[in-house]
């Protein structure tokens, strides 16, 4: 049996580890469909809750939270500064640093 799409998405987030982060992008293109970054956003919306996903760990590809201030960006931003993660002065995350590098 075929794995769906978003099954791939909710694999690859799962493995995204303490300390890292991952971009939209990037997800999808480890779960096959390089194009489909907003499918990811969709995904993470309907998932992160009943899967227990990482949401935190996924940013956009400016190295910046995709959330608004008071809709979600505090909470993401103080989570991934727990896991150590260094915000820069413009409020975007070093992606050479932090960057998930799947093997």
């Amino acid at each position: 049996m075929e794995i769906s799409f978003h099954q791939k998405v909710v694999k690859v987030i799962k493995k995204i580890p303490r300390g890292k982060v991952a971009t939209y992008g990037q997800i999808a293109a480890l779960a096959g469909s390089p194009r489909a970054a907003r499918q990811v956003v969709r995904a993470l919306h309907t998932s992160s809750d009943k899967e227990k996903l990482p949401w935190h760990r996924v940013i956009n590809s400016n190295g910046k939270i995709s959330l608004k201030p008071n809709s979600g960006y505090e909470i993401q931003k103080a989570m991934l500064e727990d896991e150590k993660i260094v915000f820069k002065a413009d409020d975007s995350i070093d992606l050479k640093k932090y960057l998930w590098q799947p093997k």
